[in-house]
């Protein structure tokens, strides 16, 4: 029971993080690679924080907008510097790891005996369960709004988008803000979890989200009731349950990363297309450019 608990906590933690990768890599078709330094820019922050005895609950908040800082820089190099996709995520990243060592000091934080968001109760779990209900309704609220609608249409098709008048680069810029934000206050909240903040905590973080996304998506994709961003907690929670089986069966955590890279090719297979990235095609009727993917569009 107590490998259950863990395992269900440690998968909503982790939910959160497959729900940032949902937007980049599903929503707004963005290869963010930056993802590998947000992760502990979060619990580098957070730790911060907590070591000059600061509410944990606020220290999360503001991992949250360090992340969406470092999600804004991402998007700067690509949109305005024209570097691309996964180049920007890779500087991103490189450029957090001095910069997590820097604000943390040191390597390795141990936040035991400073309080955390867990340290008034002794059913983490609850505390888990609202926070990650509260960022699931809030971003299904978010989708469903104009804004929401215009973020999934740069997504699908981004000259539909600047046809319409709107700043195809803004709206990059608040998805991967939006995004690494989320990953951040994931972040803080493992290091709280865990009670210390490493730097090296983020490595892998981007294909074990990848993993979790597509798992959900493969199992529940003809489910057309279940949300999208309901079927990625639920691939999150089936990853760790997957990696806690590994390790019950003994296999050795030097394995872990292989065995996510086998989950990952395993659900791509089970799922028959490729990942997130679709063409952007235009036909032409009359002269005019005409997209051709406009079911987002339509809900404007």
């Amino acid at each position: 029971m107590e490998l259950f608990i863990s395992t269900l906590e440690q998968g909503l933690i982790f939910s959160i993080v497959a729900l940032g990768i949902y937007l980049t890599f599903k929503v707004l078709k963005f290869s963010d690679l930056s993802v590998d330094g947000t992760f502990p820019l979060g619990a580098a922050i957070t730790a911060l924080c907590l070591m000059k005895g600061m509410n944990p609950f606020i220290s999360c908040i503001i991992a949250f907008f360090t992340g969406a800082l470092a999600g804004l820089v991402t998007g700067v190099l690509n949109v305005k510097l024209k570097i691309s996709e996964l180049l920007s995520g890779i500087l991103v990243m490189m450029g957090l790891y001095s910069i997590n060592l820097r604000i943390m000091s040191k390597s390795n934080v141990p936040l035991f005996g400073k309080e955390t968001i867990f340290s008034k109760t002794d059913y983490s779990i609850i505390i888990l369960l609202i926070i990650v209900l509260v960022i699931k309704l809030a971003l299904d609220l978010f989708m469903k709004t104009k804004l929401g609608f215009i973020l999934t249409a740069t997504g699908d098709n981004e000259q539909m988008v600047t046809l319409l008048g709107v700043n195809k680069d803004s709206i990059k810029l608040l998805g991967l803000m939006l995004s690494n934000g989320l990953i951040a206050f994931s972040g803080a909240i493992m290091a709280q979890y865990q009670g210390f903040s490493d730097v090296n905590m983020g490595t892998g973080t981007m294909v074990m989200g990848l993993a979790a996304v597509v798992m959900g998506e493969t199992i529940f994709k003809k489910v057309s009731i279940i949300k999208a961003t309901t079927m990625t907690i639920i691939g999150s929670m089936l990853y760790k349950a997957a990696i806690s089986i590994a390790l019950k069966m003994g296999l050795p955590a030097t394995d872990l990363k292989l065995i996510t890279a086998l989950i990952v090719i395993l659900a791509l297979s089970l799922n028959g297309k490729s990942f997130g990235f679709k063409n952007k095609k235009l036909v032409t009727l009359g002269g005019k450019a005409i997209a051709k993917n406009t079911k987002s569009i339509q809900d404007i």
